[in-house]
């Protein structure tokens, strides 16, 4: 057996302990973890194929089922973030040739342009100004004239913060023979969202924002129509990982007994259970508005002139009463505490203070 000298040498960094600072995580995502989301995935890892690992996967179906109100056979977790569960949707959806309508009013509608371009869908952009959403009536004339197996909408734009009403949309897209694709990854548990009553034929989301979980899981569920598409492909999905037959019979949707896919993230999978637990703990949460009242003399709308008027909103979420204008900035999950919104306030005000007006 031959014997080499390493040419690398151990790396000096990694003799010293992990160093992480503690820090108050206010963007989109990640969000800080819940304290029992985090105690989860200090719990020891088991084999992905055992029948105590099954039961930890058949209650986070459950749980998914729960948060997106939805009685879907097919609905499981992703090994990847939101943008692995968009790509599952699109390659298991869309052949080549096939027509597709994106609604493109931020990075995650070009997200899926791209992806539907690549996989060789003739894809029709509905383009918007960053901050506009689609009417009815926009959707309707684009489904119309360009008669597409699929729309996506996204339904929190975490780019710009705009959210996209979904009521009616998915009825307006079953009338013209369309499935109807929505993005919550930013608004899951943030925002109410009923799956089946919106008419939605796949809806994924991310673990890492309302959540209050590890990146690295996402959440998804197909409807029948949409499964039936799936199930009439003429072509087979250009990825294995995440060929949604192979990813269903993982899971246990398919009442067939459960073959070996991939090697999921087990110690993810706790937590993502465990976030799905406190969801059904405290119910679907009232939308998580964290708000700021602006000084008198600047206009919200100078702040995010982006952000149109549908976004001048009432508080909710246990915050109090509006105090004039407001700004919404995210939707925090665990993290929007009293505490917390007053720190956001001052430091909003002590940006404003040495912002010149002309620079907002």
């Amino acid at each position: 057996m031959a014997s080499h000298r390493l040419l690398v040498p151990p790396p000096e960094a990694l003799r010293r302990p992990l160093s992480i600072p503690d820090r108050l995580l206010l963007t989109p995502g990640p969000s800080n973890l819940a304290p029992r989301v985090l105690e989860a995935g200090g719990l020891q890892a088991i084999g992905h194929m055992t029948k105590e690992m099954y039961q930890v996967m058949d209650e986070i179906k459950q749980g998914i089922q729960y948060v997106f109100q939805t009685h879907n056979p097919i609905t499981l977790a992703v090994s990847g973030s939101g943008n692995c569960a968009l790509e599952v949707a699109l390659f298991n959806l869309l052949e080549p040739g096939d027509s597709f309508l994106v609604g493109t009013n931020g990075m995650w509608g070009q997200q899926a342009l791209e992806i539907g371009q690549r996989i060789g869908a003739r894809v029709h952009p509905m383009i918007k100004e960053p901050g506009g959403h689609y009417t009815l009536q926009e959707v309707e004339e684009g489904l119309a004239r360009h008669k597409p197996v699929l729309l996506f909408l996204t339904h929190s734009e975490s780019s710009t913060g705009v959210m996209q009403p979904l009521d009616g949309y998915g009825q307006l897209c079953h009338r013209h023979q369309c499935l109807f694709l929505v993005d919550s990854v930013a608004s899951l548990g943030g925002v109410p969202i009923y799956m089946d009553q919106q008419g939605i034929d796949v809806l994924y989301s991310g673990s890492q924002k309302v959540l209050n979980c590890p990146p690295g899981t996402s959440l998804i569920s197909f409807s029948n129509k949409a499964k039936q598409k799936v199930d009439a492909r003429r072509t087979k999905p250009f990825s294995v990982f995440m060929d949604l037959k192979c990813l269903a019979n993982f899971w246990g949707c398919d009442d067939k007994p459960r073959a070996y896919h991939h090697t999921t993230s087990v110690i993810g999978l706790y937590s993502l259970r465990e976030s799905l637990a406190l969801m059904v703990e405290q119910a679907v949460r009232l939308p998580t508005v964290t708000a700021v009242a602006v000084p008198a003399g600047y206009d919200w709308r100078d702040i995010v002139s982006y952000v149109q008027d549908h976004f001048n909103i009432e508080i909710s979420g246990g915050l109090g009463p509006s105090m004039g204008k407001v700004l919404r900035i995210g939707l925090l999950g665990c993290n929007a505490t009293r505490k917390n919104v007053d720190l956001v306030i001052e430091a909003l005000k002590e940006a404003l203070r040495h912002c010149p007006r002309n620079k907002l």
